[in-house]
């Protein structure tokens, strides 16, 4: 008898501690973690859950708004996951480190959660990715497009860990094509940037500007406001002192609110091309800005197709309208990326139970090749990237009422 109870404990406490045990389940077989990682158990009753780590608050909500409503329809389309219920939670990341840390600390304390989709900014990402890490888990961004994220060297500002993988391009690839379309385009020989010190648009900005110079440009400026920053003549006229052809500046509302608005009210900048990215990418930035908006470029996610359309219908159908941003599609297949790797790991016990192993769905998000997401076809490299830079465009705004903006013809 004292046996059997030490035999009882000790398996229970190898479980905790993520190395092998066998886990029996009620009114089905015994079943065996071996996972290196550990764990994660699913009674017959219980549902699957995944967590979400997106902005839900703030200026930039569109973003998050935009993400989770594509995991609601994902979670619609996919059905259940071996006879189970799929369960969202999600925590608000706040597109900041502050909040990318406690969002993660709450999905990693969430001993139910099997795996997280986000987070939606960069920042976020950089903070929630340590968290992550350490618990085992694995977490998919539709929309971090940082160069660090997926750069393990940390000598060239990498922050890579396993666990960490997204659908979204590499700002490499987005930076490239603002300074290609700039200078091969638009005709542009000199140009300045701005960038709010965050990894996104930071490394963005120098992507650019790295591309801009090795085709013979002239880079005048590059500086940076802070986030909540409502004057922007002090950097606009320091900027004027040499008057670039264009101006990049890939941050966020409001900021990006407030120089579009007030640049042409500095004198030398009148005929300064203005570019955005992504972040900038919201239905309605032309509302928040005024008719100043009109001619501003923005690189964006582009993605078309019977498929994408399908993703368009099913969000008017369940939300009303279009989605407010650029990454829903991404956050689709983030989504089928992530439940499809459960589903191929999971043990089942034949009554229902799960068990499934942490870093069995980290070796089958790894493999990802060929997957056809509504983005394209995804394949995860060993440092997370799974998409190309093809899905992307240049957009314009030329009219305050019509969202998305003209696509400009890139040939």
């Amino acid at each position: 008898m004292r046996r059997s109870i030490f035999l009882l404990l000790t398996a229970l406490l190898v479980g905790v501690l993520g190395a092998a045990c066998a886990v029996p389940m009620d009114d089905g077989a015994a079943m065996s973690c071996t996972d290196a990682l550990g764990c994660v158990e699913v009674a017959a009753d219980e549902p699957v859950t995944i967590a979400s780590m997106n902005v839900l608050s703030g200026p930039v909500s569109f973003l998050g708004l935009d993400q989770t409503g594509a995991i609601e329809i994902a979670i619609d389309d996919f059905g259940d996951l071996l006879g189970h219920e799929i369960a969202l939670v999600s925590e608000d990341s706040q597109c900041s480190a502050e909040g990318g840390q406690s969002a993660a600390q709450k999905v990693a304390a969430n001993s139910s959660v099997v795996g997280a989709l986000g987070t939606a900014c960069s920042s976020a990402g950089t903070a929630a990715l340590p968290i992550i890490h350490e618990a085992g888990l694995s977490m998919i961004s539709a929309s971090n497009t940082s160069p660090t994220l997926t750069e393990p060297d940390p000598e060239k500002g990498g922050v890579w860990q396993p666990g960490y993988y997204r659908t979204a391009h590499n700002d490499l690839f987005q930076g490239r094509l603002a300074g290609e379309f700039a200078y091969n385009q638009l005709g542009a020989r000199t140009a300045a940037t701005i960038h709010d010190g965050s990894p996104y648009a930071d490394s963005l900005q120098q992507v650019m500007a790295d591309v801009f110079t090795e085709l013979g440009g002239r880079i005048t400026y590059q500086g940076a406001v802070n986030v909540g920053d409502t004057e922007m003549l002090p950097i606009l006229t320091e900027i004027a002192t040499d008057p670039p052809d264009i101006l990049f500046y890939p941050i966020f509302q409001p900021e990006v609110n407030f120089v579009t608005a007030q640049i042409k009210d500095v004198a030398g900048l009148e005929d300064t091309i203005l570019m955005g990215a992504d972040a900038a990418f919201s239905s309605d930035i032309t509302a928040n800005t005024g008719e100043a908006i009109l001619g501003l470029y923005l690189t964006s996610p582009l993605v078309q197709g019977e498929a994408y359309d399908e993703l368009l219908a099913k969000w008017d159908a369940k939300f009303g309208g279009l989605p407010p941003s650029a990454f829903h599609a991404h956050s689709y297949d983030a989504t089928m990326m992530l439940l499809q790797a459960i589903e191929s790991v999971a043990q089942d016990d034949g009554a229902g139970n799960l068990l499934i192993g942490k870093q069995a769905i980290r070796d089958a998000l790894s493999a990802v090749e060929g997957f056809p997401g509504i983005t394209g076809n995804l394949a995860c490299g060993e440092t997370g990237d799974c998409a190309t830079g093809e899905a992307l465009a240049v957009y314009q705004i030329n009219d305050m009422e019509a969202w998305p903006p003209e696509l400009v013809n890139l040939e």
